[in-house]
């Protein structure tokens, strides 16, 4: 077939260092794991929040979203791996072969998200709102492992920017095609822009209460939607439909629901004091009223002095008549005074 311009796939998706692989697919994921902390933290902290917490979230929120998007892959792809035909159950724990599904890597790193908030009494939707146009932007850095490793294109097609398969990686009945639909490429461009449509209407309309992160699962789902029916890799059907494209419908229907009724219960954005307690208890700390100081206590030196032996006048004295009473009863002595 000639072409006039065209995809080249990259030669190779591994390289070895000694008896360790370096595989492309594993670095692109961890490279937009990087650039979502990055975005989120920048974003959480211009909100309000406190510095490193996107970080120390993501300890709970990285783990589970990976478990969660390989057992979402292996679930709605089970043939590939237990069917007639599969490679075997030890193949559905090799995630660097690829194979992650966003709906459960959604679904169980937003759990680990809510515990690892939860342990520093922040709330969970203004965090969504602040990572949202990351997670965007980490998808499209890694659909390219998908480039590394040839998988997930669409039908074939002799537009320009066909993307060149080798024949090794061709599906069954479609051997004498060379270039397909770059479908990773479509999907990284659609999430590029979700990311900046996503942080212009936060911008335009102040949103808060997990409305940010809703309008970007509505707007990847209608992305994955249509990119998703462009491809030819088998997949399970639900009504004639293929599974992820009626999943993202779903999702979709439901973002946008959720969107309607949240703007009409809470509009306006969450307090910034909610996202960061120990800033707002300190804060509080500092206004209030210093309490008054207490009284001192009277210094022994400041108290009188008692009267020494010497200072008391002798019998018969002129101050010692002058000032003395003979108590009632009592004789009176010499130089006291006798009162009638």
């Amino acid at each position: 077939m000639d072409l006039l311009a065209f995809i080249p796939s990259p030669p190779q998706g591994v390289w070895n260092i000694g008896p360790f692989p370096i595989r492309a697919y594993a670095l692109c994921i961890l490279a937009g794991i990087f650039v979502a902390i990055w975005i989120g933290g920048r974003r959480w902290v211009a909100r309000g929040g406190a510095p490193g917490l996107v970080a120390d979230v993501a300890i709970w929120a990285v783990p589970l979203g990976i478990i969660g998007g390989r057992l979402y892959h292996v679930m709605t792809d089970w043939q590939l791996y237990f069917g007639a035909t599969g490679s075997g159950w030890v193949n559905a724990f090799k995630i660097w072969d690829g194979g992650l599904g966003i709906w459960g890597a959604v679904v169980l790193g937003g759990v680990g998200a809510w515990i690892g908030v939860r342990r520093r009494g922040v709330p969970l939707p203004p965090f969504a709102d602040a990572i949202a146009p990351g997670i965007a932007v980490a998808q499209a850095m890694g659909r390219f492992g998908n480039w590394f490793n040839q998988e997930l294109f669409g039908a074939p097609t002799t537009l320009p920017w066909g993307l060149e398969i080798d024949p090794a990686h061709r599906p069954v009945g479609y051997e004498q095609f060379a270039t397909y639909h770059p479908t990773f490429l479509y999907e990284a461009l659609w999430c590029l822009a979700v990311a900046g449509v996503v942080v212009w209407a936060d911008r335009r309309w102040t949103m808060g209460h997990a409305r940010v992160f809703a309008l970007y699962v509505m707007l990847y789902s209608i992305g994955r939607g249509v990119v998703e029916s462009l491809r030819i890799d088998e997949a399970h059907h639900f009504f004639g439909i293929r599974l992820n494209v009626f999943t993202a419908i779903l999702v979709a229907v439901g973002a946008l629901v959720y969107l309607i009724v949240s703007a009409r219960l809470r509009p306006g954005r969450e307090a910034p004091e909610l996202l960061d307690p120990g800033r707002a208890a300190a804060d509080a700390d500092a206004d209030a009223p210093d309490a008054p100081d207490a009284p001192d206590a009277p210094d022994a030196a400041d108290a009188p002095d008692a009267p020494d032996a010497t200072d008391v006048p002798p019998p018969g004295s002129d101050a010692g008549a002058a000032g003395a009473t003979a108590a009632p009863g009592a004789d009176p002595g010499p130089g006291d005074t006798v009162v009638p």
